[in-house]
């Protein structure tokens, strides 16, 4: 079985930053890539940011380039969100996801992804 968990959400001030952090466990993970969604309240979970580990390939939706960083830490399965000039929009509960089979996919589909976390909260105020 695979686990995944977020943290690093929080509370913080528009323009301030934060990282998020998701940690997959389990003997039998495998990921070929892994992405961050998040569901702001009264609306649809949304595509973030994406990483496909094959090419190293990295993939934003627009409102988040040049704000928004994805790296990772492969000796403890660990990929990051670093998060800077932040803006009340963005607070959302931020979900990572894995997807465990190669091939070619479409990053922004969550359908696309195997394993999921159980959500942290980003908060950020005016």
């Amino acid at each position: 079985q695979v686990r995944m968990v977020e943290s690093g959400g929080g509370l913080v001030q528009a323009g301030g930053s934060l990282r998020l952090s998701c940690a997959a466990s389990g003997r039998t993970f495998s990921s070929y890539g892994m992405a961050w969604f998040r569901q702001a309240p009264g609306k649809e979970r949304e595509f973030v940011a994406a990483v496909t580990w094959s090419t190293s390939s990295t993939f934003y939706t627009n409102s988040v380039k040049g704000r928004f960083t994805l790296s990772r830490d492969n000796a403890k399965n660990t990929v990051f969100l670093q998060m800077n000039s932040l803006k009340p929009e963005d607070t959302a509960v931020y979900y990572c996801a894995s997807r465990s089979r190669g091939g070619s996919w479409y990053v922004g589909n969550e359908s696309e992804y195997d394993y999921w976390g159980q959500g942290t909260q980003v908060t950020v105020s005016s």
